[in-house]
């Protein structure tokens, strides 16, 4: 474990607040700097701040990550990629599972209301605040203090990479830490629109939950096809990790669906009968496995790729 590594874990695992979010910002510039990088921080919609090391604009390749913190929940965000039917319907069950109580408090208030002869309209307003309530808790609720995997372990990767490559390589690569990715890829919703012309072509990698399981994917968007050779010529499967670059079948939801050549990469978990892979304990407080091999092997991948991509 490399020291920035060792540091965000201590002091900036939680990044949800104001507070939180300027300190691990302030933590990025001084590393940044010391490493002899550019360093800016952009602003977007709703208050993003996407922190921008190097140039995105003439970088043959930008890494990116999101830094934003989740809030934690009873229960997981179950993804599987290659499956598009389980994970809907999971989304499916966990919808009810929110629509269910809403709609039996509705029924109680309502019933409630009419026998104490109120204005029916109060029981509207109440069902309102349970509703506003429960989104709060989904989005705005208290931070996930565990965040190894979502997403810790994509920020880690990208200090790793910045320190890792050699000075010849480091005007080509730009490192972005988009914010607001739990809220809907806000941040790189910015970012893209910013920087639309200069991204249109150009290959962007989003490590994204990439610490808990032995398989990393690699989803490929169609217009970034091309780059798949040189992904399987930079990220070779190793006695660690089994890697795909998948160019299609899948379904991917991360910040890399704002970019034309968009390349999402997560780290998941294969059933032993079925060979479904999925994703757990994301958006938990169980989201405590940060698997070394996975940062190592994609930071070591990403400084290969970076050479391949400029010669």
């Amino acid at each position: 474990m490399t020291n920035t590594t060792k540091e965000v874990f201590e002091k900036y695992q939680v990044r949800k607040t104001k507070k939180q979010k300027t300190n691990f910002i302030e933590y990025v510039k001084s590393v940044a700097e010391q490493e002899g990088y550019s360093f800016k921080v952009e602003k977007g919609y709703f208050g993003a701040k996407n922190i921008v090391i190097g140039d995105p604009d003439t970088a043959k390749v930008v890494y990116t990550a999101h830094y934003d913190t989740c809030s934690v929940l009873p229960l997981p965000n179950f993804i599987t990629p290659k499956n598009i039917w389980i994970y809907l319907l999971y989304q499916l069950v966990l919808a009810m599972l929110i629509f269910i109580p809403i709609a039996v408090f509705d029924f109680i208030s309502d019933s409630l209301i009419m026998h104490l002869g109120l204005d029916p309209f109060y029981a509207f307003l109440s069902t309102e605040f349970v509703c506003f309530l429960v989104l709060w808790l989904l989005i705005g609720g208290p931070a996930n203090k565990h965040t190894a995997n979502d997403n810790t372990s994509g920020v880690t990767a990208l200090f790793d990479i910045m320190t890792a490559l050699p000075p010849e390589s480091r005007n080509s690569v730009a490192l972005i830490f988009f914010d607001l990715e739990e809220a809907g890829t806000i941040g790189s919703a910015a970012f893209s629109s910013k920087h639309k012309k200069a991204m249109k072509d150009k290959l962007l990698v989003n490590f994204d939950c990439i610490s808990d399981g032995e398989h990393i994917l690699f989803a490929v968007h169609k217009k970034a096809r091309k780059f798949a050779p040189l992904l399987e010529q930079a990220f070779k499967a190793n006695d660690n990790v089994t890697v795909e670059v998948a160019t299609k079948g899948f379904f991917y939801p991360s910040d890399q669906a704002n970019f034309p050549c968009g390349v999402g990469v997560a780290a998941l978990k294969k059933t032993n009968k079925t060979n479904l892979l999925y994703m757990d304990r994301i958006h938990t407080n169980k989201d405590t496995v940060y698997r070394e091999e996975n940062i190592d092997f994609l930071v070591k991948g990403s400084v290969k790729l970076a050479e391949l991509i400029t010669e």
